[in-house]
């Protein structure tokens, strides 16, 4: 199942990158919606090219029922974000990898924040699969909203944040 969104903030790359990458921040989009933010690390310089992993614990109430019954109460969440050194013009890509413990989902998908009119474009581009035989386009077709509306929430949380800190 593809993933696609876009939005734009009205705030520079470098801010919203250095937002995205924010511990506090992560901690914040976790609790938000209901889960736990374990652990952050960040490995290499982010005037450079870096990498961060975050694992979450987050409740699965608003997964289907279909999902549900192979993942629980709750899911534990491994992201780890590969991120390019920025372009000449400020803009950014990483590569996104989700992996969810005990859920035969996989999430790979690439973030751009590009440099327009003074904000940011934000710009995903993705795809959720399944490995399990016969259902698994079921169970990625049901994840793909999720995954979805859990990067979508990412980016108007980092416009808020920024408004506010």
């Amino acid at each position: 199942m593809a993933l696609s969104a876009t939005t734009t903030l009205p705030h520079p790359v470098d801010s919203v990158a250095a937002v995205l990458v924010n511990e506090d921040f992560q901690r914040h989009v976790s609790q938000l919606v209901g889960g736990s933010l374990e652990s952050f690390t960040v490995d290499g310089d982010i005037a450079g090219a870096f990498n961060t992993t975050s694992v979450r614990t987050l409740p699965t109430t608003r997964l289907p029922e279909i999902a549900r019954k192979f993942v629980g109460e709750n899911l534990k969440v491994t992201q780890v974000e590969n991120w390019e050194a920025p372009a000449a013009d400020g803009s950014r890509q990483s590569n996104i990898s989700l992996k969810i413990a005990g859920a035969p989902v996989d999430v790979t998908a690439v973030q751009r924040l590009v440099a327009d009119a003074g904000g940011t474009r934000v710009e995903l581009e993705g795809a959720v699969k399944s490995s399990v035989p016969f259902l698994g386009g079921k169970i990625a077709d049901a994840a793909e909203p999720m995954v979805a509306k859990a990067l979508n929430l990412q980016a108007a949380q980092a416009q808020a944040w920024l408004e506010s800190h």
